[in-house]
């Protein structure tokens, strides 16, 4: 009911943010949705309701136009904390058209700091990214390495975000803890939500599920000349579900300790992949050979980077559990129920 105490989550239609808010409510927790559903899909809401056995409540909202924020927070009083997840996310994209990503995953999150001053609502858990550490100097990356110039505007904004809540934290009695996670990948063990990308997918997962689906006709790998085993990216892939868990936890510490005023924490699993060992994983749990093209490099992608996550296992007590075989597992799972409930 929306007079108890309530957890929002913006942007909780879309792939992490629906993964979160079955973690939140299968322990327990009150959940409100605001998202705008640019790139989610209004069905996710019933599908979360099936796993959980909760109809969360949801409001269309954008969080670019505050008074829609303002309403959201008057037609729900109950809320005690948020979770922000709603920006745009694609890298490339953002390289393209930088001033769409600096807009909206900015203002979204101005707006909602602002609204959450006027409410008196003191806890915010911020979708981050490992992006912040841009090219780093020294793997693993601790939440102490270098926050390098980023190498595109989806970067920079998740840069921008950290040092706008930093600031906030400062003289309001806001405490807020900022993700920053690596590569989240797969689905959620009930193959009914997962990663669901509008048009050509940005991420290396869901192009190779949809590759061995037949959605698309071969695997992209860009660029096989970098400095690392076989010369693609090396990344962090971490499940979606440990993912959502990390984010209870995080919920977990700013509500029920004192903490500092703003907390980083790396959500990885602290081991990379490069693209052509998780394109083999993906074959070895399918059965299938996938056909790809290596293509040019892209602009704003990173060479190399994988997490320590020792401060989120201590401090947090979360740790991933799912290996690159779960998570190559659950993708699939989840393809192949979306493509049978075409």
């Amino acid at each position: 009911m929306s007079g108890s105490k309530s957890i929002l989550v913006t942007g909780g239609v879309g792939y992490i943010g629906s993964h979160t808010v079955v973690a939140l409510q299968n322990q327990g927790f009150d959940v409100v949705i605001a998202d705008n559903l640019s790139n989610s899909h209004r069905f996710i809401i019933e599908r979360i309701t099936a796993i959980s056995g909760v109809a969360p409540r949801f409001y269309e909202v954008d969080m670019c136009e505050k008074e829609q924020v303002r309403d959201l927070f008057r037609n729900e009083p109950g809320i005690v904390a948020s979770i922000h997840f709603a920006a745009l996310k694609a890298v490339g994209e953002s390289v393209e058209n930088p001033l769409l990503y600096y807009k909206n995953n900015l203002l979204s999150l101005i707006n909602l700091l602002e609204v959450h001053s006027e409410t008196g609502v003191n806890n915010l858990v911020f979708s981050s990214s490992c992006t912040v550490y841009g090219e780093p100097d020294t793997l693993p990356v601790t939440e102490l390495s270098p926050i390098k110039a980023p190498l595109s505007p989806y970067g920079n904004t998740k840069q921008i975000g950290e040092e706008i809540i930093r600031d906030s934290v400062q003289n309001t009695s806001l405490r807020a803890i900022a993700l920053r996670y690596f590569n989240p990948v797969g689905a959620h063990h009930s193959s009914l939500i997962g990663e669901f990308p509008s048009g050509t997918p940005n991420n290396l997962v869901p192009f190779i599920t949809q590759t061995a689906i037949g959605k698309q006709k071969s695997l992209k790998v860009f660029g096989n000349d970098y400095s690392t085993p076989d010369g693609t990216c090396v990344r962090d892939y971490i499940h979606v579900e440990d993912v959502a868990d990390a984010h209870v936890a995080a919920m977990k510490r700013l509500l029920e300790t004192e903490t500092g005023n703003f907390e980083v924490f790396n959500i990885g699993t602290g081991r990379g992949y490069t693209v052509f060992e998780v394109i083999r994983a993906f074959e070895e749990v399918s059965g299938m050979k996938l056909p790809y093209t290596i293509e040019p490099r892209r602009p704003g992608d990173i060479e190399k980077v994988y997490a320590d996550t020792s401060l989120s296992n201590t401090i947090l007590g979360w740790k991933a559990r799912k290996n690159i075989m779960e998570m190559m597992s659950s993708a699939w799972a989840w393809e192949q129920k979306l493509a049978a409930n075409k």
